[in-house]
């Protein structure tokens, strides 16, 4: 490409990349750190090509004034967890949105697929749960409590050990994009399919309502974490397939980073469902009232939390981006 041509198709993003680093702290972290990989691509490419180039020469001043600007004068907050889930993630996390679209859908898609087969077919459900459960739900429901399996085992045992193995599935789905997004794809089918069969398998005992009701009271939380942490498996699945701009390598690195921060983000999640499911959802003869104002409630929280809030954060950031760009 001759140097003329490569400075028209960049010059914009140049200049829009140094008007982001003049900005400094009101610009998004996460949209300097992505300029600057772009940057730094722009400048090796320059390097090899355009040696002892007046294009060459700004690129260089241009990369050291980011390089500064990011990583010398930066400073952490004292408060950088509080930061990381309140500003931080869902500013980050409002690029990301449609991929978990993808990931829910994927869910969803799967959710009926088990659901059906178990429908059709008795033995689907013990295929996908095991006998020993199969068995042992069996005998609760025929004594009347369909959800006794969750009385079993200490509280403060029963929320460790859930809480770790929900964290453990979170990272196995995320960890399975490393082998692209049909890596992640199958954790989230798999777990769709088992939900289904698991809630069909109550609907075709006649207990559908019962086993519900205390299923949905950890289980909102729980599921809708599970997504998330697809969607983070996705990211980075996605990194490897559709490298953009970047090398495969530094879109993957990038892919992971991103991926990482999304899976971090469930970890409080996971462990308010662990704290339902150890201490609460034990109690099967709750009100019908408390049990589903803990699931709305669990809900609006996922909702909010993953839907609404990062669009809101978004808009009230690009505001304030527009006017200090205007006063600039």
């Amino acid at each position: 490409m001759r140097e003329a041509a490569f400075v028209k198709q960049n010059k914009e993003k140049w200049i829009a990349f140094e008007k982001a680093i003049n900005l400094g702290s009101k610009t998004n972290p996460d949209k300097l750190a992505d300029g600057y990989i772009q940057l730094t691509n722009d400048l090796a490419y320059a390097q090899t090509y355009y040696a002892e180039s007046k294009t060459l020469l700004y690129l260089n001043s241009l990369a050291s004034q980011a390089h500064q600007k990011i990583y010398k004068n930066r400073k952490e907050s004292s408060n950088r967890i509080i930061s990381f889930w309140k500003t931080e993630f869902p500013l980050f996390f409002a690029n990301h949105q449609k991929t978990l679209g993808i990931a829910f859908l994927i869910f969803i898609i799967a959710s009926a697929i088990g659901s059906i087969s178990a429908y059709n077919d008795g033995t689907f459900v013990r295929l996908i749960l095991g006998d020993g459960y199969v068995n042992e739900t069996l005998n609760n429901i025929s004594n009347g409590d369909p959800a006794a399996i969750y009385k079993s085992g200490s509280e403060i045992g029963s929320f460790l050990g859930i809480t770790i193995n929900n964290i453990r599935v979170a990272f196995l789905a995320f960890a399975f994009g490393v082998i692209t997004s049909i890596g992640t794809s199958y954790i989230l089918f798999s777990n769709g399919v088992m939900l289904g069969a698991f809630i069909t398998f109550f609907y075709t005992k006649g207990v559908f309502f019962e086993a519900n009701k205390q299923i949905w009271l950890h289980g909102t939380i729980e599921i809708s974490v599970i997504i998330v942490a697809g969607c983070a498996g996705l990211i980075m699945g996605n990194s490897i397939l559709f490298p953009k701009t970047f090398s495969r390598r530094v879109s993957f690195m990038k892919g992971a980073k991103d991926g990482l921060k999304v899976v971090v983000s469930t970890i409080p999640f996971f462990i308010v469902a662990g704290f339902i499911e150890g201490f609460i959802t034990r109690y099967t003869d709750m009100p019908n009232w408390l049990a589903f104002l803990i699931i709305g409630t669990s809900l609006v929280l996922i909702l909010f939390y993953y839907g609404l809030y990062p669009r809101l954060l978004r808009k009230i950031h690009d505001r304030e981006l527009h006017f200090a760009q205007g006063k600039s």
